[in-house]
């Protein structure tokens, strides 16, 4: 979302999307940090929310049919891309179909590294700092990445000369 903060994408989301970031919150133990991150980027992006039209994702077709509500908050915002880690449940040859990219976080962000590496540097940083602040101890910054998902984004920013 350190990205997304400075502008090198915008965000979307559903409520039913965010009512599943609670869920999974609450079902991992961590419901008082989500309640906190969900306030936080509702509040940062109050045009992110896409109203998803009744019935929608009924027409849609998914490995998951759990799924089908992410897919179908991509179409009503006009997605271009669909960041998931979850790749099994979201074929590129379904998602083609409207128009929509399946991408995983760490090939996103890893993109976004190389295209400006100096701003994803500087967010890197900030979380970093943040991470070390709120647990009250240094963190190491690669496991840190690796531990969130993007162990190639790890790798490139160890690569960085700081």
């Amino acid at each position: 979302m350190g990205c997304a903060k400075v502008g090198m994408f915008t965000p979307l989301w559903s409520d039913r999307i965010i009512e599943e970031w609670r869920r999974a919150g609450d079902r991992n133990g961590i419901g008082a940090e989500a309640a906190i991150e969900i306030a936080l980027v509702t509040s940062d992006w109050r045009g992110a929310i896409v109203d998803v039209l009744d019935g929608s994702e009924d027409e849609l077709t998914l490995p998951d049919v759990n799924d089908r509500h992410v897919l179908a908050a991509a179409i009503a915002g006009d997605a271009d891309e669909l960041l998931t880690a979850n790749i099994s449940d979201f074929p590129t040859r379904i998602l083609g179909q409207y128009g929509v990219i399946r991408r995983h976080p760490d090939e996103f962000l890893l993109e976004l590294a190389l295209a400006q590496p100096d701003v994803v540097s500087a967010v890197i940083d900030d979380v970093h700092q943040r991470a070390e602040q709120g647990k009250g101890e240094r963190i190491n910054r690669r496991k840190m990445l690796q531990k969130s998902g993007v162990p190639r984004v790890a790798k490139w920013d160890a690569g960085v000369a700081r």
